[in-house]
């Protein structure tokens, strides 16, 4: 009987490639990762440009001459705030998304804005428009700054020391807090003179008119102490976004390191609206684009894509708005719309908050 000969393993066809591993870093595939890389560089790329018109464009005097560069390094200003306002925005929003578990809230829903408001409110009530003006120094910036990063720091502390809190009972304090605030800023602006309310009204919009050089030497590096520090705590960032048991089971301190990223994302946010005003739905639009656009669980990715973002927005949206319509007073209240519409698509999509 003859023996079988072995069956040959069918021949390789030509035409069809060998399937390629998938990527081991913070993408799933290398096709990911270099979808990111697109999107962040044109991202960045709209930003930078944007804010090289915000210095340049329309400037009347000549190129290279001392009067175009005093133009220039006078609305450089507003580029510098509008690079404070997007780190700070930008980072403290998808870190305190990541702490809370959810992508729905954002740090404003901790009071920063409500005591904002009741502070300038109760300015003009007490000493009038001209005490609002007055009171526009690099003290009262300190003070404002510091009240806000105190209150967050009692309930911080509160969340620390005691073994019944949560923090889902800090953010429904934070929000009874702020809803407390906001209706004393509203008796208080009933009893104001329709001269008094409308210069108030003005100042309580988010605006990078609202700026003041005399603040940077302690705005910028407080945004580039913290920011930094939440950029060297990603790898925390990332295991924390895996749930608080899978984080405990990991090895990482779930609530001190929760109570370490809240403290600089209090800062953060404090330093942004104490510097501009409020900015409500910023940072929820560049947080969410974010995550759209980044499609890993990295924070590096998302952090360095939230804030490109955000600058491109802020800085294309001054603009527009300033250069093409002459509008620069309405830029906030369009961010605020855009976001606000984002935000209740968000919700509607997903069903719940």
């Amino acid at each position: 009987m003859t023996a079988l000969a072995p069956c040959a393993a069918p021949p390789a066809r030509a035409d069809r490639p060998e399937p390629r591993p998938p990527s081991s870093g913070a993408f799933p595939t290398r096709a990911a990762s270099r979808r990111w890389w697109l999107i962040f560089s044109a991202v960045a790329l709209v930003g930078l440009v944007m804010c090289v018109g915000l210095l340049v464009w329309n400037n009347p005097m000549e190129p290279g001459t001392r009067g175009f560069w005093l133009i220039a390094k006078r609305r450089a200003i507003a580029v510098v705030a509008i690079g404070v306002v997007a780190v700070s925005q930008s980072m403290a929003t998808v870190a305190f998304q990541t702490v809370a578990a959810n992508r729905i809230i954002t740090p404003s829903i901790l009071g920063f804005e409500s005591l904002y408001r009741a502070i300038h409110t109760s300015t003009v009530f007490f000493f009038g428009v001209s005490g609002l003006t007055a009171a526009r120094t690099i003290e009262t910036f300190l003070v404002t700054l510091v009240l806000m990063v105190a209150m967050c720091l009692v309930l911080y502390t509160w969340l620390l020391t005691s073994r019944s809190a949560s923090l889902h009972a800090m953010l429904l304090i934070g929000v009874v807090l702020g809803t407390g605030l906001g209706s004393v800023s509203s008796l208080m602006q009933r009893l104001l003179t329709p001269s008094e309310f409308d210069v108030l009204t003005a100042r309580l919009f988010g605006s990078v008119a609202n700026a003041d050089a005399e603040y940077y030497p302690v705005a910028v590096p407080l945004v580039l102490a913290c920011a930094t520090g939440l950029a060297l705590m990603t790898r925390r960032l990332d295991v924390l976004a895996l749930g608080r048991d899978a984080a405990i089971g990991l090895g990482v301190d779930h609530r001190r390191t929760s109570v370490v990223v809240l403290v600089l994302v209090s800062i953060l946010m404090a330093t942004s609206t104490a510097l501009v005003g409020p900015m409500t739905f910023l940072g929820f639009l560049v947080a969410t684009l974010a995550h759209q656009f980044s499609a890993t669980y990295d924070h590096r990715r998302i952090f360095a894509m939230s804030v490109a973002l955000a600058v491109a927005v802020l800085a294309g949206a001054y603009f527009i708005m300033n250069h093409v319509f002459d509008a620069q007073g309405v830029v906030s209240i369009i961010i605020e719309l855009v976001g606000g519409l984002t935000f209740i698509a968000v919700v509607l999509t997903k069903g719940r908050l």
